[in-house]
């Protein structure tokens, strides 16, 4: 059985996207260079702190206790539920798009 992830693999967060510096106009700047050693036009992303949701709210000794069943072998897999969230996983998935 091959393994496979649910969820994004890393943090999303809001971008702006600036291929080109702002002239004191507001109009974007010309590069007007005939080096062809200058930087080309490159996209600069930069994250918007305004939209930061902040940290998740994480309960800390629920954790601790989970990990330690897992470590001992003691934490219930209950093959049904894990196939029923699965299962919802695919359909919000769907519904998504």
């Amino acid at each position: 059985m091959s393994s496979f992830e649910i969820g994004a693999s890393r943090p999303v967060g809001a971008v702006q996207v600036n291929a080109t510096t702002p002239a004191s106009n507001g109009a974007p700047a010309a590069d007007t260079s005939s080096d062809a050693s200058a930087t080309s036009a490159v996209p600069e992303v930069a994250t918007s702190l305004t939209i930061d949701a902040g940290s998740a709210p994480v309960d800390q000794d629920r954790v601790s206790q989970i990990r330690s069943a897992v470590q001992n072998g003691t934490y219930p897999v209950i093959p049904t539920k894990i196939g029923d969230a699965m299962i919802a996983a695919g359909v919000m998935l769907q519904k998504a798009s």
